[in-house]
């Protein structure tokens, strides 16, 4: 019986086997990885990746997709997880993980920054995505893409775009253009903010209201004291600064609460 995509979860399924056997490719799995793909749907990229790998661990939130899966592999091969992969805890798999998949576009960012959260367990990620969320991820300070995607990811990862997959590769086709991107997590040393809850707070206020200076969005985070002090001018937009700058503010910031107790 033929699957049909259900809109409330996002799905387009991969269908041209010649981007398949590409991405394959780009992904290099070995036999014994330590690897999840999330959301297998119909097992487009799940049975090359099984022909590599000893075992895949795969996420999966459809429940008729999750029986095609079990049976059509047993589980010494395939383990299935059942649920959102939003709330999944993706340290309980073990390290160091590969994480791989045809991401849903349409939880694709809160996605991302869920798996942040496990890049010291991660090896490296592969995902295919939006074209417009991977030009966000890899955009440069100053450029219009740049955002607090691209600060937030950026501070945790090393990211490359690698090529664009059409329309015309999945059904039902979507109307816009994918992109396969690499991250591959930075070790802790260069991981230099001293709370990261606060980085993402001033880069979430930063982003807040794109329009407006720094000297605004970051008003009760940062006076003009502690501007001079850093060397930034409060009345420049979110997007020219760098991540470094961003880390630099939120090290100041956050230095500040703990003298104020």
């Amino acid at each position: 019986m033929e699957h049909r995509a259900r809109k409330r979860f996002g799905q387009n399924f991969l269908s041209d086997p010649n981007i398949i056997r590409k991405i394959i490719d780009a992904i290099r799995p070995l036999r014994d990885d330590v690897m999840v793909e999330i959301g297998p749907g119909l097992g487009a990229m799940t049975e090359p990746l099984l022909e590599r790998l000893a075992h895949l661990h795969v996420v999966e939130i459809d429940r008729d997709l999750i029986a095609r899966l079990h049976q059509r592999w047993p589980a010494e091969r395939l383990t299935v997880h059942e649920g959102d992969a939003l709330k999944f805890d993706f340290a309980t798999l073990g390290a160091p993980l590969r994480v791989v998949g045809n991401l849903p576009y349409n939880i694709s960012t809160p996605l991302l920054f869920h798996l942040a959260g496990f890049a010291a367990q991660v090896r490296d990620m592969t995902f295919m995505l939006q074209k417009e969320v991977v030009m966000r991820m890899v955009a440069e300070a100053g450029s219009d893409d740049y955002g607090r995607l691209s600060v937030m990811l950026q501070y945790r990862f090393r990211m490359g775009r690698l090529f664009d997959v059409p329309p015309g590769a999945f059904r039902p086709a979507p109307k816009v253009m994918s992109s396969i991107v690499r991250l591959i997590p930075l070790p802790a040393e260069q991981l230099h903010a001293d709370d990261e809850e606060v980085l993402a707070e001033v880069v979430a206020a930063a982003f807040g209201q794109r329009r407006k200076t720094l000297r605004n969005t970051l008003n009760g985070l940062l006076d003009a004291a502690g501007f001079d002090a850093l060397g930034i001018d409060s009345g420049l937009r979110a997007e020219r600064l760098t991540v470094d700058d961003y880390v630099a503010i939120a090290n100041h910031v956050a230095a500040q609460r703990k003298r104020a107790g």
